[in-house]
């Protein structure tokens, strides 16, 4: 696919080549309010946000219910479980003054945009979506047609802010893509340079973190052991019980972490430990290597206690004021939509639908 191009040829577009813009760093992400926060989502993605947050960017993060709805969901459990990941937001080191939170429920603008870009994306680029194969499974016909279209839903979100950034785990680098491909696209088909081409963030140790009991799965809210996952909502001893109870292998750690290649089990929890403390797995073998498990799993244990606990302690509290948290989330949903709204518009004006 290439990139849009100028041209003053066509009468009717040839005003549109004014709107090449100068694009900001804006990040915006998101995640579903599915069961519970879990380790995975705080060190691949959660954790990440503060540290985009920090460094300056604009930046908004959503929770996105319209996303979850594409598989079944209780009414109360997605209730309950939006507002607990905007506390988990929040008590993560998340600020509604820096940042803008909100979930996607709010901003209509995500809906009415992603209808375009059903119309601009192409069955065969759905079709070859890993996760809507291993969603829908063998039964795909019984799937949701939300679960089919869910990427475009994705881009909307995204470019509906214009935003040039987007922290993910690599699993979700094909979604990213699609957005590409569909702001490309739309793009050239209206022959105007209006979406960006946005960037996804992968980083960090840990932006895969894998079940403590399967080193070959991810972690998952949806997995049924809860030994499996360290929930955000975990207290201090669940933690700490949780990671002696990991499973591992009877072999010491090696001196490089190259070396744990073969050992799934060994390589997570490294990856782990190097993502809570903010250092490289590199430097974590330098510190433990030649120690047995016994000795490494107490270890990472306290550590984990020591950056987790604070955060289910926080969220505790948070989640005792739910209308505190609604109205946080109505006040960045007016924040978002104040960006969100004319970018809708001129999206509406360049491909002639009369607003």
């Amino acid at each position: 696919m290439t990139d849009a191009v100028h041209t003053q040829s066509n009468p009717a577009t040839a005003d549109l080549t004014a709107d090449a813009p100068s694009f900001p760093k804006r990040v915006f992400s998101g995640v579903q309010p599915t069961n519970r926060l879990q380790l995975g989502n705080y060190l691949g993605a959660v954790k990440r946000f503060v540290d985009m947050q920090n460094s300056g960017a604009e930046t908004l993060y959503c929770i996105v219910d319209l996303h979850a709805l594409s598989v079944w969901q209780d009414p109360a459990d997605l209730t309950r479980a939006t507002r607990e990941l905007t506390a988990g937001y929040i008590a993560s080191g998340l600020d509604p003054e820096k940042s803008i939170l909100f979930n996607q429920a709010r901003v209509p603008e995500h809906t009415q945009l992603a209808w375009i870009f059903n119309c601009v994306a192409r069955m065969g680029w759905m079709s070859r979506m890993t996760q809507f194969k291993d969603k829908a499974g063998k039964n795909r016909e019984n799937a949701s047609v939300g679960l089919f279209t869910y990427p475009a839903l994705m881009a909307a979100d995204i470019l509906v802010y214009h935003a040039t950034h987007v922290p993910v785990g690599d699993d979700q680098k094909q979604h990213i893509e699609l957005t590409r491909d569909v702001a490309a696209k739309f793009n050239n088909d209206f022959k105007t340079p209006f979406f960006p081409m946005t960037e996804p963030v992968i980083e960090g140790a840990a932006t895969r973190v894998m079940s403590l009991r399967d080193g070959t799965k991810k972690m998952s809210k949806s997995d049924p052991s809860d030994m499996s996952r360290i929930n955000l909502t975990d207290d201090a001893d669940t933690i700490a019980q949780k990671f002696r109870k990991a499973r591992t292998d009877p072999d010491p750690l090696p001196e490089t972490f190259a070396e744990l290649a073969e050992r799934p089990e060994a390589r997570n929890l490294i990856n782990i430990y190097a993502g809570l403390a903010d250092i490289s797995v590199d430097a974590v073998m330098a510190e433990v290597s030649g120690q047995a498990f016994s000795e490494f799993k107490p270890r990472l244990a306290d550590l984990a206690v020591a950056k987790l606990s604070p955060i289910s302690t926080e969220m505790e509290r948070l989640m005792r004021d739910p209308a505190e948290i609604d109205r946080i989330l109505a006040n960045g949903a007016e924040r978002a939509r104040a960006i969100a709204a004319p970018i809708l518009k001129r999206t509406y004006e360049i491909t002639g639908l009369v607003v």
